[in-house]
């Protein structure tokens, strides 16, 4: 049983997109590599051969783990989600007690996050500790060091 995932429409059209050139494009690439290997003469001392199977058996395993998270993929209906509390695709501001820093985070499924563009993953530790959160509530984040304290400010879509 896979687990289930929520997505934006964007975030699920990419893996879409991720999967259709992983069969369309990398699959015949690496079967014309095995082929091409296999015509180079014995197959027991071939290490091209041994190494374009390997990489076949990486890119079915990549192929079968995309497919697995595509099928408990969910897009989320924005017009339906709760604005007073943090939630996936949540934009949370948050303001660190201990050195004043304020942050914006967005709150996305594990294959959206990006830290370079303020996406966090709703399953990392800051993630974990704002969601369900309101304004004026304080999340606790446990992290290797200790436990952060943050003063939720803001939640917005």
């Amino acid at each position: 049983m896979s687990k289930v995932s929520y997505y934006t429409a964007e975030g699920l059209k990419k893996l879409r997109d991720e999967l259709q050139h992983l069969k369309d494009i990398e699959r015949p690439r690496a079967s014309q590599a095995i082929a091409e290997a296999r015509d180079k003469g014995d197959l027991s001392e071939n290490a091209e051969y041994d190494a374009a199977k390997e990489a076949q058996g990486m890119l079915e395993m990549k192929i079968s783990k995309l497919e697995e998270t595509l099928a408990g993929a969910r897009v989320i209906d924005e017009s339906q989600m709760d604005t007073s509390k943090a939630l996936v695709l949540s934009k949370v501001k948050i303001k660190n007690q201990t050195n004043g820093m304020e942050m914006t985070y967005t709150l996305v499924a594990d294959g959206e996050a990006d830290l370079a563009s303020g996406k966090i993953s709703v399953n990392s530790p800051i993630g974990k500790g704002l969601l369900g959160k309101s304004v004026g509530e304080v999340a606790e984040v446990e992290v290797p060091n200790g436990i952060m304290k943050f003063d939720i400010l803001e939640i917005s879509r």
